[in-house]
């Protein structure tokens, strides 16, 4: 079973995708959100497979929001719902950790179709879109720190200076949580797997220094 925590601020839209999710057995709705606050409480209380995720939500930012999610529920699959056209915003999102993007004019079987298929660990595009996103891998390729977010890439630096995440989160106005998301990150991206390996990096790169 495919358990999914719905979340968009628009009623009607929930209603539309419960029902049309509701006619496959393989698939339950555990939940609904219908801001930021409510996402972040229902995904630590009801554990979802997937969070079918409005682009667009009052509360917490989308990317603060997508970030807090898979601190909470790592296993969880992000598939972000928008009205917003692919180009627009699927490359930011699928970087900053969904697993898929779907526009909410794609027909009730290719929402279906989504779901199962970022439930069983794959990603979700259109074909216009992975086409693109094929052309990128095309490209030359980059440096890993060059795949780094300007946050993220700031957080290195400042490891790599010797900061402490509470003396990161209080100069940057952030909290200690948060720092330590963006580290979590650092070491995915960055195929490491201590703090030390960061400041080591950081080091040899002269990021920082």
């Amino acid at each position: 079973m495919i358990r999914v925590l719905l979340a968009d601020d628009h009623s009607v839209v929930r209603e539309g995708i419960r029902r049309i999710l509701a006619e496959h057995p393989d698939i339950s709705v555990v939940g609904e959100a219908s801001d930021g606050a409510q996402v972040l409480k229902l995904v630590a209380s009801q554990r979802p497979d997937v969070l079918l995720l409005d682009l667009q939500m009052p509360g917490p930012g989308f990317m603060e929001v997508l970030e807090q999610v898979r601190a909470l529920l790592v296993s969880l699959k992000v598939l972000v719902l928008s009205a917003h056209a692919e180009d627009q915003y699927a490359r930011r999102v699928l970087r900053a950790g969904a697993v898929g993007y779907i526009t909410k004019n794609h027909s009730p079987e290719e929402l279906v179709a989504a779901v199962r298929r970022v439930a069983g660990g794959a990603r979700y595009v259109s074909q216009a879109m992975a086409e693109r996103l094929a052309a990128d891998l095309a490209m030359p390729e980059r440096s890993p720190q060059e795949m780094l977010s300007n946050r993220e890439y700031q957080v290195l630096a400042l490891l790599g200076a010797g900061k402490s995440v509470k003396e990161i989160a209080a100069g940057a106005k952030l909290s200690s949580k948060t720092v330590s998301t963006y580290r979590t990150r650092l070491l995915q991206k960055l195929n490491l797997k201590t703090t030390a390996d960061l400041i080591r990096y950081a080091l040899e790169h002269s990021i920082g220094t």
